[in-house]
């Protein structure tokens, strides 16, 4: 499996850590209240998501 150079996965990780944030704050607004605990579960995953792949990219530079 071939993988991806660094920089361009720091650089997908902070476009999904920027839509994370844009999505907690639509939450926070009271956005989309029907969906509201849909997607505060998706940001959180989403959060998680991005912690565990940056320590995986710090691993294998490492």
């Amino acid at each position: 499996m071939s993988q991806i150079p660094s920089p361009e996965v720091q650089e997908l990780l902070q476009k999904l850590d920027t839509d994370r944030s844009w999505l907690l704050q639509q939450i926070d607004s009271g956005r989309w209240p029907e969906l509201r605990l849909d997607l505060a579960a998706l940001e959180r995953e989403l959060g998680q998501l991005i912690i565990r792949a940056s320590e995986l990219e710090d691993e294998v530079n490492s």
